[in-house]
């Protein structure tokens, strides 16, 4: 694969060859997280028109998916397209390159030609940074850790879990472009977005899809997703949506893991959105299984919690339906996370149950 000649790797420029040599040495010298960097520039640079990534694992057990070269560098092209990314911009790697997301990061700087600097993904990257970065991705934890230092980017990609309604509050006062995205594995990251701040007041509701990019929806009221540049197949999600235009989606929640409790269909995730006043420490509603609702709604929190007070706010709050107010609060020392930091809801549920 060609390498833009703008394209600098923590300040150095390099030809194809040298960049091989630069991925030997981290594979043989370097820390854990630049080995997979190391590994991906090797998969990257070699003659094959393919390669092997795996899925998160955050709804399912993680899998292997094998992606056409071609396909990453127009996702590479669509997002420098829709988020007018230049040859030269500044650019932070600070997530795990064993993931889509990293690996994209690379990609995007070697084909749009960005100057990218890697350093070791953890939950607070931007400590200790003391340049300004055009663009950077990152998940929801990190900003909210890196809060303070957000102004050191100047247009940042939030991706791999919901970003919660605080956080969006917060990101109000900070001079930071913020965005939102959707995509998975199968699309090669992100393939829509939505502005978090910046908006005259207004938080957009509903992501607009990149260049060269069709929704539609199933008979389940799913998103549909045809993209041909970046995958041959239409992806079929289990993403509940609502159509705002050909090219712009409202997320719902997810089909598979709608609650049917005593006929009454819940989605977990609006519920949920309506919950984040009232619970500080992080949080997911489920079901279990009950002899008379089929299901029962459950609130699990993470940490100790005052569930007398928790009850009192929900009763009391007027966007709950009487069917949307959990019916037992479950307390969880610590959540069970994949690697690249997604709660893995199921785990944690029948973790909790179990004891």
């Amino acid at each position: 694969m060609e390498i833009h000649p703008k394209f600098k790797l923590n300040g150095e420029s390099y030809s194809s060859q040298e960049l091989k040599d630069v991925a030997y040495s981290l594979v043989k010298e370097g820390d854990p997280f630049e080995i997979s960097i190391g590994d991906f520039l090797l998969d990257w640079l070699n003659s094959s028109k393919s390669l092997t990534v795996f899925t998160s694992g955050s709804t399912g057990q993680p899998k292997e998916i094998e992606l056409q070269k071609k396909q990453m560098v127009n996702s590479a092209l669509a997002t420098g397209s829709f988020f007018n990314l230049n040859s030269g911009d500044s650019a932070l790697l600070c997530l795990p390159s064993n993931f889509i997301a990293g690996k994209m990061m690379l990609v995007r700087a070697m084909v749009l030609g960005l100057e990218l600097d890697y350093i070791e993904p953890n939950s607070n990257p931007l400590s200790g940074i003391l340049r300004t970065y055009d663009f950077a991705a990152m998940i929801p934890l990190q900003v909210q850790n890196g809060i303070e230092e957000l102004n050191s980017l100047k247009k940042l990609i939030i991706g791999g879990a919901k970003v919660g309604k605080d956080l969006i509050i917060k990101l109000q006062n900070v001079n930071t472009i913020v965005y939102e995205t959707y995509g998975m594995t199968e699309t090669i990251t992100h393939i829509a977005a939505k502005k978090l701040n910046h908006n005259s007041g207004k938080v957009e509701d509903y992501f607009k899809v990149l260049p060269n990019i069709s929704i539609a929806k199933d008979e389940r009221d799913c998103l549909v997703i045809t993209a041909p540049k970046i995958s041959d197949n239409k992806v079929i999600t289990n993403d509940l949506v609502e159509l705002v235009s050909e090219k712009e989606f409202k997320w719902l929640g997810r089909h598979d893991t709608i609650i049917n409790s005593g006929g009454i269909k819940l989605v977990p995730e609006q519920i949920e959105l309506k919950l984040t006043g009232v619970i500080r420490n992080r949080f997911f509603v489920a079901g279990v299984p009950d002899a008379t609702l089929e299901k029962k709604l459950v609130l699990v929190v993470e940490g100790e919690v005052n569930k007398s007070n928790v009850n009192s706010k929900m009763a009391a709050l007027k966007s709950l339906s009487k069917f949307e107010i959990p019916k037992t609060i479950i307390s969880v020392e610590k959540f069970m996370e994949s690697d690249n930091g997604k709660v893995l809801r199921a785990m944690t549920l029948a973790a909790s149950l179990a004891n």
